[in-house]
């Protein structure tokens, strides 16, 4: 009889771990990173659903109009989110039935559609905003207030490097406010513990060892 130590093992969540000693530091950190970002964005996803019945891109797209109180048109929306246009049609759809949003025709382009937040989306997503605060502060709450303003000083001088590097193609495709300030409803600082198990959400990129 084969023991159970012949059975297949699972595959393990953080990436980092299939590494060996050998690899360079910059791809450990890499992975380190992709690692720790896949699983806070499952973390919040998880709860976004359990709580709001939500997802992370219809919480991004509420995100951008809230910023926006004008409204955006589809065609920018579809541009900062970085997704195509069918996709943001089709969040869209979903949050207009919800009574969130507003289609808009835009003065001067008969073929534009503008998007705006409802009195209830706005409502919606503060509340959202708030809860995805507090849990996003609980998930990086193992390091210190100080240990936080280090880490962020030195992912700064890294993004200021990698934006240095990139093509302007790129950079076009990205927000045009690559850190936008916080909503109003997410400066509140919170402690509140939040369960829910971390889930890695995306699988490895090819190629990775």
């Amino acid at each position: 009889m084969n023991s159970g130590a012949d059975k297949a093992q699972p595959e393990p969540l953080d990436q980092e771990s299939r590494v060996v000693a050998q690899d360079h530091t910059a791809l450990k950190l890499w992975l380190r990173l992709l690692t720790c970002t896949t699983l806070i964005e499952a973390s919040v996803g998880q709860r976004l659903r359990r709580r709001f019945g939500s997802t992370l891109p219809r919480f991004d797209l509420l995100a951008q109009l809230y910023r926006t109180p004008e409204g955006l048109r589809m065609s920018e929306l579809s541009r900062r989110l970085m997704v195509t246009g069918g996709n943001v049609t089709g969040l869209a759809d979903q949050l207009e039935q919800e009574g969130f949003l507003l289609r808009e025709a835009v003065p001067g382009d008969r073929r534009a559609i503008r998007l705006r937040l409802t009195p209830d989306g706005q409502a919606r997503f503060a509340e959202m905003a708030s809860a995805h605060e507090s849990w996003v502060v609980s998930l990086l709450s193992d390091l210190g207030a100080a240990e936080q303003r280090t880490l962020l000083a030195l992912l700064g001088k890294l993004k200021t490097g990698l934006h240095e590097d990139a093509e302007p193609a790129l950079l076009s495709r990205l927000s045009p406010a690559p850190d936008p300030e916080p909503t109003p409803a997410l400066r509140r600082p919170r402690s509140a513990r939040s369960s829910g198990p971390l889930r890695a959400r995306r699988s490895p990129p090819s190629g990775e060892p």
